[in-house]
């Protein structure tokens, strides 16, 4: 027979030699009980259960032909165009943020004004409408040239020979990507204490190593999380390649949903869940680059997901052991 919580407990008499009996009495808390939390918890796992009875039981979704499309080799020749233009893109729009960021702090003023501009722009305009502008540049411009300003040009070549429908898709998404990466860089490089930066200028180190070996890693600490949301936004963004006639994993489903109209949701669903796929691994990814720069800032490393369900378990059983012997 379960005590209510604050019951009172008591033990029978202990006698000795040199004292006489006592009553002893000890009170032991047991935790509050809380049905609302119950009650939500019960309703979630019934919505739950009936978002995938409908996601199992319903035939439209076809899962006979999500299974046939899911590694079809156009799919996966999609993929690969989406992982490449993803790669690209995030090492590209990284370091042209890293360059704004530098710039947006500069003592320069042209140099400020220009790096405030150019993400001023980028933010402002859709990616899509980039992309679409980037496809069409040679229509405005048939040749392009490198040499003096108002002068000989020393260098032409044909911009519609270089300009591939990767090379359109590469530049458009490291645009884009360098204007929103540049804001969590110097986000980033403004978290570290001004402190460090005093004591690193105090010890006499040049300004390029007090940035590469004290600065910016620390300020990684901010920028992860941060840049890796940006990165899942860009893997998302790829799909907006298609309409610069690149096949990417999108364009590859759209193309074979246009040739096989029945099997539009299918194809779908499986883009949906490879996007889900690259997205968690990225995640995954994510995590364990916090963990490693979390070294020196906390005193113990969050847990792994591995380590988090050992203890659970561990708890667990210890918890029915202790009801068990109540």
């Amino acid at each position: 027979m379960s005590e209510p919580p604050g019951a009172t407990i008591t033990l029978p008499e202990a006698h000795t030699a040199n004292e006489p009996s006592k009553a002893l009495t000890a009170q032991r808390v047991l935790p509050l009980r809380r049905p609302g939390r119950w009650i939500v918890t019960a309703v979630a796992l019934v919505l739950v259960a009936q978002v995938l009875h409908g996601l199992i039981s319903n035939p439209f979704y076809q899962w006979n032909r999500f299974g046939y499309w899911f590694l079809r080799p156009n799919i996966l020749d999609g993929l690969l165009i989406t992982l490449e233009a993803t790669a690209y893109s995030a090492v590209l729009g990284l370091i042209g943020g890293i360059l704004l960021a530098l710039a947006r702090l500069s003592k320069s003023p042209v140099l400020r004004a220009l790096s405030w501009t150019y993400v001023w722009a980028f933010r402002s305009i859709p990616l899509i409408v980039v992309l679409i502008f980037l496809y069409n540049f040679s229509a405005l411009y048939k040749t392009l040239s490198v040499g003096i300003p108002f002068g000989p040009a020393l260098f032409t070549f044909d911009e519609s020979k270089l300009a591939t429908d990767m090379v359109v898709a590469v530049i458009g998404l490291s645009l884009n990507e360098a204007a929103y990466a540049a804001e969590v860089v110097r986000g980033g490089i403004l978290s570290v204490d001004q402190g460090h930066h005093e004591a690193a200028a105090a010890l006499g180190l040049p300004k390029a190593y007090q940035f590469r070996r004290i600065v910016f890693p620390q300020a990684l600490r901010s920028i992860t999380p941060n840049y890796v949301n940006q990165l899942i936004g860009l893997i998302k963004g790829t799909s907006l390649v298609f309409y610069v006639s690149l096949l990417d994993l999108f364009g590859s489903a759209q193309t074979m949903g246009s040739t096989y109209p029945g099997d539009i949701v299918p194809l779908l669903l499986v883009v949906t869940v490879w996007y889900l796929i690259l997205t968690s691994v990225v995640s995954i990814v994510q995590f364990y680059v916090e963990r490693y720069f979390a070294r020196g800032a906390t005193r113990v490393q969050p847990p792994t997901p591995l380590q988090k369900l050992r203890t659970g378990l561990t708890d667990l059983r210890a918890r029915i052991r202790r009801e068990a012997t109540v």
